[in-house]
């Protein structure tokens, strides 16, 4: 498959890709063995596809790597190397350094909530703010609506279970499944479903009582096993004395953020270092 093609198809599909550009550096005819090439490019994929060239064997693979990197992160911007991926260019002579823009296509992280309840309108509004892709479902009609939810990408009225066999498959680890429901009927099938896919975050709603009980629903219905239950965070969201829908909207989305990143929730001011990683 063709650069452009591979491009094209990853785009369309709205799968994560980065396009890396060569656009300052030592411009060849194409002819002289490990140079780099002026506006070389180099496609490279989430699943460590890889298509193009810059120019030069061991570029190509440091490129590819950091490539990969911003990709993850969601960002674009410009690099620079040495004429073979050294990652020290400062020490270089100035000619002999590349710059490469790449550019990363990646979709935003998703988050279903399900449940539509008083909660899920605020945790909505902040989990926009953060850059989610928003869906709220629930299977009663009367209350998964376009006007009582209208900061949601998208509303659907259905149970857990067709929700995840329609589209589980793409939830991944940046991704986040909140389920803010007490409904034996809606919450054991929800967690039952996110419990199969990949995603980075489960949280139920609920005091420690109402968990226990909940454990025990999962149990009899077969969702008993430790690695599983470990990836539910319940009761949802991280001990920040939070009253409001607004206030419990903002420690779920803390507590996510913390568990994406490897950070505990510690106060700033108990620490030492740098704030930022």
């Amino acid at each position: 498959m063709s650069l452009y093609d591979l491009l094209s198809q990853r785009l369309r599909a709205e799968l994560p890709v980065a396009l890396a550009t060569v656009i300052e550096g030592p411009a060849l005819d194409g002819t002289t063995p490990g140079g780099t090439v002026l506006n070389g490019r180099l496609v490279v994929t989430d699943s460590d596809e890889v298509s193009g060239t810059l120019g030069d064997p061991e570029l190509d693979r440091v490129v590819a790597r950091d490539a990969r990197a911003e990709l993850e992160a969601g960002r674009s911007g410009i690099r620079h190397y040495g004429p073979q991926g050294q990652t020290t260019p400062e020490d270089l002579v100035g000619s002999s350094t590349i710059r490469v823009f790449i550019e990363s296509w990646s979709p935003p992280p998703q988050m279903w909530i399900f449940g539509a309840v008083d909660f899920t309108a605020a945790l909505a509004k902040v989990a926009k703010v953060l850059g989610y892709r928003v869906t709220v479902c629930d299977a009663r009609e009367i209350f998964a609506t376009r006007r009582r939810f209208p900061m949601a990408d998208e509303v659907r009225v259905t149970w857990p279970s067709p929700m995840f066999a329609e589209r589980g498959g793409s939830l991944t680890s940046r991704d986040a499944v909140c389920i803010l429901t007490h409904d034996p009927k809606f919450d054991v099938p929800a967690i039952a479903g996110a419990l199969a896919t990949e995603v980075g975050y489960i949280g139920v709603m609920g005091s420690r009582k109402t968990h226990a009980k909940r454990l025990e629903r999962l149990a009899e219905a077969g969702v008993d096993q430790p690695q599983d239950l470990d990836r539910l965070m319940s009761p949802i969201g991280l001990d920040l004395g939070a009253r409001t829908p607004e206030e419990t909207a903002i420690s779920i989305c803390a507590e996510i953020i913390a568990r994406r990143t490897g950070r505990s929730a510690t106060s700033l001011r108990a620490t030492s270092g740098p704030i930022h990683a």
